[in-house]
């Protein structure tokens, strides 16, 4: 078996890191996933904490983490799935909540991705809900 290659993640900056986020978001959300462009974008990319998932030099995820202790926009492009690049990038945004005091983390993750969170520790609550058309549910973890 071919080792995988080092994941790197780092943080990355709204406004000079832009295109870039929002390429891979682009490929993972609005084309993969059909959800609205202007669905995908919102005020809290400006102000939310993103880390970019980088293998080989190449830009392969991303994740932002927003002021209120809610994990978003976690995208990782097809070809990289399954090979830590959504880990690292979980990983990375909890120790970033830990860094800034918060206790406790939440997500609204895609019901296909709960066996993903539960396996990091979230725990689930309330009833099913569409965003985008694609089923959710609300997901915590104490840090």
């Amino acid at each position: 078996m071919t080792p995988l290659p080092e994941i790197a993640i780092r943080p990355a900056d709204w406004y000079a890191d832009r295109e870039i986020l929002r390429a891979i978001r682009e490929e993972v959300f609005v084309r993969e996933q059909s959800v609205p462009a202007d669905m995908e974008w919102d005020e809290f990319d400006a102000q939310s904490r993103h880390l970019l998932a980088i293998v080989e030099g190449v830009p392969v995820g991303t994740g932002r983490l927003l002021p209120d202790g809610h994990i978003g926009r976690m995208a990782v492009v097809r070809v990289w799935r399954k090979k830590g690049v959504g880990n690292a990038l979980l990983m990375a945004l909890l120790d970033e909540a830990r860094k800034r005091g918060m206790s406790r983390v939440l997500l609204n993750a895609q019901i296909q991705a709960l066996p993903f969170y539960l396996r990091h520790g979230f725990h689930a609550e309330g009833e099913e809900f569409l965003d985008a058309g694609i089923a959710h549910l609300r997901m915590w973890r104490d840090l």
